[in-house]
């Protein structure tokens, strides 16, 4: 009996002990991703990505990095149908942390919303009447859940940034949202979250830069 008790306590120690080691292993790997200019190494890191997720199947956040590792991947690359293949993998990855949580909630539906932007952005003339009321639709519904998220505003900016000024889009009518982000960015990083890789807090690095775009006047 005795010598069952302390295997029962052994394998509950081993499930504790491998529920918590994906945290510092998922930090290193997505921070350094995330903070790479260079494709090849993104590629790379995504890949491990890929194998956290694998091996922490049941953690929601392992698949909603990778997701959004793929989704980043898309943006340096030129062919459209590695782009397409990528937010295929991405679109994958959100699901199967969506049937993780047993449901959306705010990060989800911005991670959905840059999917959908994604896909817009391969092929916007035949695309947006598809994709581009998914991707308010999230963002609204990221809204509903967590007014104070700062990732829906700097995704918010990001589609106004690249919209042609005819449309409606362009720095001027981008600014105010990054402007909006990096007040939520500062008020995130003043709480435990901004310390906790489950809880997402990425997004300053890249509003900084839109931030910096937006204030530089175009040459005509």
């Amino acid at each position: 009996m005795k010598k069952m008790i302390l295997m029962g306590a052994m394998a509950l120690a081993t499930i504790s002990t491998q529920a918590q080691d994906f945290k510092p292993v998922l930090e290193k790997t997505f921070v350094a991703f995330d903070t790479t200019w260079d494709q090849p190494t993104k590629v790379e890191l995504s890949n491990k990505l890929s194998l956290i997720a694998k091996k922490w199947d049941n953690e929601w956040v392992t698949h909603y990095y990778l997701a959004y590792s793929k989704v980043a991947l898309t943006y340096n690359e030129k062919d459209a149908a590695k782009k397409d293949a990528y937010l295929d993998e991405a679109d994958k990855e959100k699901q199967d942390a969506v049937s993780i949580l047993k449901k959306d909630n705010d990060e989800t539906y911005v991670l959905g919303a840059m999917i959908a932007n994604g896909r817009l952005g391969v092929d916007p003339m035949n695309r947006w009447q598809k994709y581009g009321p998914i991707f308010s639709g999230d963002l609204e519904s990221a809204k509903d859940l967590n007014p104070d998220n700062p990732r829906m505003y700097l995704e918010q900016g990001i589609s106004k940034f690249f919209t042609p000024k005819a449309f409606g889009g362009g720095k001027k009518a981008a600014l105010p949202y990054f402007e909006k982000a990096d007040a939520l960015f500062a008020k995130e990083a003043a709480t435990p979250a901004a310390n906790d890789i489950t809880k997402p807090h990425w997004g300053k690095m890249q509003n900084d830069y839109f931030l910096k775009q937006c204030k530089i006047e175009d040459k005509e």
